[in-house]
């Protein structure tokens, strides 16, 4: 059996050693030991992965902002919490952030911004009218200081 079969049996029963068995061949540039097709897919979910970890800390960002501007009713009661809660997704979401995923969150933002609405609406009782286009610029909702 070559190595490749034998990485290619290994990823089914232990993935995590399959990691480390592929990382070492990789370090070592034995590239045509390599199990290319299942390699493959594991960047491809990594991808998939952060893209959605970047886009879910982005709609909280979304959600706590339209409350704290927007739902007046209770603005003293929560202001402080969608204050810290903005704060604290802006800082984990700087923590993933790279050129590529600046870039997903650009092309995605009426995507993001859609299910943040239907949550806060949803929230409020529809009892108050949000915009129905984001009324944010993504450098806004990043910016570790910036509220409305």
């Amino acid at each position: 059996m070559s190595v490749i079969e034998n990485l290619k049996n290994l990823y089914e029963v232990d993935n995590y050693q399959w990691l480390e068995l592929t990382i070492k061949l990789l370090k070592e540039k034995r590239l045509e030991e390599l199990d290319l097709d299942h390699l493959i897919e594991e960047l491809e979910e990594l991808s998939r992965r952060d893209k959605l970890a970047v886009e879910s800390l982005l709609e909280q960002v979304i959600r706590h902002l339209l409350l704290l501007q927007y739902w007046t009713k209770e603005k003293d009661h929560n202001a402080n919490h969608c204050k810290a809660e903005i704060m604290s997704f802006r800082t984990q979401i700087e923590e993933y952030l790279t050129t590529n995923l600046y870039n997903h969150l650009s092309d995605n933002l009426s995507k993001v911004y859609g299910k943040a609405l239907k949550y806060v609406a949803q929230k409020t009782g529809f009892s108050v009218n949000f915009p129905k286009e984001c009324p944010y610029k993504l450098e806004q909702l990043l910016d570790l200081h910036w509220l409305p």
